[in-house]
This record gives C-alpha cells, sequence and structure tokens, in this order.
C-alpha cells in the first residue's frame, strides 16, 4: 500500500503541499492539464527550485492574470468540482476537503453550511492548491495519508476580516483532535488550506507509519522564517504488508478497588470502542492488596477515547501509555457450509482455520450440543482439502 507521510515540522500550506508533491514527480504539465477540466481561467502556474537555510526544496506559485477574483460560497465550489471533467477519484479528495474547511468556517461565522462564504479561499489560487493535492495524490496512487503533530504558531495573521490571532479561528477548529508540537517561533505557520488537507485525509496523526521509504519531497513556503527552514517533507513510501510490523499503543493501569462484575462492563465498553485486545491480569499491590492489572492493546489514533472509556468506567485515576509493534498473520474471515450448519471461520493465510467463536456458540445452542463438539465437528470438516 502506497502511504505519504506529511512530516509539517515548520507546519503546512496549500502551495507547499503541492509543490512537495511536484518533487515527488507530479509533473507540472500533468497539473496543468488536469486543472483545465475546471471552469477557471485568468491564471498561471509556476515551479521553480529554491532553498530554504540551505535545504534544497521546491516552490509553487499560482499567478493570477485579473486581480478582482470572485469571492465564492461553498456550493459554488463544491458545484463546479462535481461537474468538471475531474477524475472520480480526484473529485473525491478535492471535495472532501473542500468540505471540512466549509464546516470549519460554518461553525466559526455561525453560518449554514451552504452559505459559508469563502473569501481567501475561495480565490483561484486555493481552489488551484486543493484541486492540485487531490490531483497529486492520484497521479502518485497515494492509497493512504499519515500526518505529523502541527506546530500551533502565534501572532497574528491580515486577513479580509482584519487582523486575527494565529492560528486563524478556522485554522484552529480544523486543528482540534490533531497533536500539536512545539512552539517554533512567530508567524502563520498551518493555513486554513494545509489544515483542511491534513485534516479531511490522514487517518493518524504521530510518527510515520512502518514502511519502506520510497521518495521525499520539499515544498517550500513563500516566507523564510528565522527560526527553521519553512519546508514541508513529504515522505513517499510502501507500507508494510498483513504479517509485517504494525504499531499498537499499550494502555495499563493498576486497579485494586472496584466491584469485580464493573470489569466485565469495562472490557465489553473498550472493544466495542475499538480496543484490538483487552487483558486483566492479577498482581499483588502496595499496602499488600490484591489488584488487577487492565492491558489494553489499542491503534494509535484510538488512544483520546479509550482512555476516557478506561478513567469513566472504572475507578483508575490514571493510566499510562506506550507504543509497541506487533505481527499480525494474514487472514481473513469466510463462512462455510458444515454438517452442524453454517458456520463463520478465521483462514489464515498458510491455510490453517479456526472456528470463529459466535458463530460456534450459537449453533450450540441452537442444536443442543456442547460448544467443544461444535468446535471439533468445525475444524475436522473445513480443513479438510
Amino acid at each position: 500500500m502506497k502511504v505519504l507521510y506529511f512530516d509539517c515540522f515548520a507546519g503546512i500550506a496549500g502551495d507547499m503541499t503541492v509543490a512537495a508533491m511536484i518533487e515527488l514527480g507530479l509533473p507540472l504539465e500533468t497539473l496543468q492539464r488536469e486543472l483545465s477540466a475546471l471552469p477557471l481561467s485568468g491564471y498561471t502556474l509556476e515551479s521553480a527550485k529554491t532553498e530554504r537555510h540551505g535545504v534544497a526544496g521546491t516552490s509553487f506559485k499560482v499567478t493570477c492574470i485579473e486581480a478582482d477574483q470572485p469571492h465564492r460560497h461553498y456550493s459554488g465550489i463544491a458545484a463546479m468540482i462535481e461537474k468538471s471533467g475531474l477524475k472520480p477519484r480526484v473529485k473525491e479528495l478535492a471535495g472532501r476537503i473542500f468540505l471540512k474547511l466549509a464546516q470549519a468556517e460554518s461553525a466559526v461565522h455561525g453560518v449554514p453550511l451552504e452559505r459559508v462564504h469563502f473569501h481567501e479561499v475561495g480565490a483561484i489560487d486555493s481552489i488551484v492548491d486543493i484541486v492540485g493535492t487531490a490531483i497529486g495524490l492520484d497521479y502518485l496512487g497515494i492509497e493512504r495519508v499519515c500526518a505529523s503533530a502541527l506546530p500551533y504558531g502565534r501572532g497574528f495573521v491580515k486577513t479580509a476580516h482584519g487582523l486575527l490571532p494565529v492560528p486563524a479561528p478556522a485554522t484552529a477548529r480544523l486543528m482540534e483532535g490533531i497533536p500539536v508540537g512545539p512552539d517554533i517561533g512567530e508567524g502563520e505557520r498551518v493555513t486554513p488550506t494545509g489544515a483542511a488537507i491534513v485534516a479531511a485525509l490522514a487517518d493518524r496523526f504521530g510518527a510515520p507509519p512502518a514502511m519502506t521509504v520510497q521518495g521525499t519531497g520539499y515544498g517550500a513556503g513563500e516566507k523564510d522564517f528565522p527560526e527553521l527552514p519553512n519546508l514541508l517533507r513529504l515522505v513517499l513510501g510502501e507500507e508494510a504488508t498483513p504479517g509485517a510490523v504494525q504499531e499498537v499503543l499499550v494502555l495499563e493501569t493498576h486497579i485494586d478497588d472496584m466491584p469485580a462484575e464493573i470489569f466485565g462492563f469495562l472490557m465489553e465498553r473498550l472493544l466495542e470502542a475499538g480496543a484490538l485486545d483487552v487483558a486483566f491480569s492479577p498482581l499483588q499491590m502496595k499496602k499488600n492488596r490484591p489488584g488487577t492489572r487492565l492491558t489494553v492493546i489499542a491503534k494509535p489514533a484510538d488512544l483520546e477515547r479509550l482512555s476516557a472509556i478506561v478513567l469513566s468506567e472504572s475507578s483508575a485515576i490514571g493510566l499510562r501509555y506506550y507504543p509497541a509493534n506487533r505481527i499480525v498473520a494474514q487472514r481473513h474471515v469466510e463462512t462455510r457450509e458444515t454438517s452442524v450448519g453454517r458456520v463463520s471461520v478465521k483462514v489464515l493465510g498458510d491455510g490453517r482455520v479456526t472456528p470463529e467463536y459466535d458463530s460456534c456458540r450459537a449453533v450450540a445452542l441452537e442444536k443442543g450440543m456442547p460448544l467443544i463438539e461444535v468446535y471439533r465437528i468445525v475444524e475436522r470438516e473445513c480443513s479438510k482439502g
């Protein structure tokens, strides 16, 4: 699976994203040809090699020939993209980014989604940046997007509404739920377009996923900040296939003052919320009290949701978590016909078959058979040939 990792160590903007994709192999001519499917005119595209703090990168610039560009509403932009001759996947990706941006603007300005009135974002350069990003993702064959934490920035930025604090209100809204990195200085480091791109496309934030790196592209921002190179680094890679190493988080806490029956409910809640596994183990705690260690295996993106459940559904007043790697065998679930009826089984990559508990339990109750007997029949009959 091809994955693109957004390393936003200095921030992110729409032009920086397109520029980094050009470094990764998106030809400017292809970008121009694909963009011609939109009913837009009066602009030119330019890409050039540049550097920031001695690090080579690529810049991308949209120049509007006509100075007065119309302010557009979200509904008009969405319709323009949908009715265009763009590829279906490009339409879907660009539409997803604009919807995320419109939702943030709607919340900030207190107006219905369809009446959101874009200013800077409605201009040609911003439309080109967003649709260009979608074109780049499609051209590079990207199947998954991940991103680092984002710098919050500080100071003020000049907008159509006057001076606004950094990050701008819509940007701050888009950054909700995204980890924020350390302070790297004054200035707008994340633009609304840049925030919308990662908020709409990335399925996890933090360290890069396990992958084989195939290319790196640096997209240069317009400003040259003194603290560090104003570059967005895009890392293109082939993600680890099933059976290889996968990143997970281990959540743990020790409990010695909770009724036993609550543990079962806690496990149910955690599994329903997406925990990969939940386990209890006995231990001897301080003051010589017997206790229970709760261990939860989770996807990194589920940390906040699962930790909230632990703290609300148990007597724990804190928990710890740490990253770990796991190796998962390739497998899938199939429904098989057996002498006791239709049952679900898990088929491993090497051909081994294991019965699914819930399916076998239903058969055992329906037939009035011991569960262990159902297991033996399913294993015997489904493992044949």
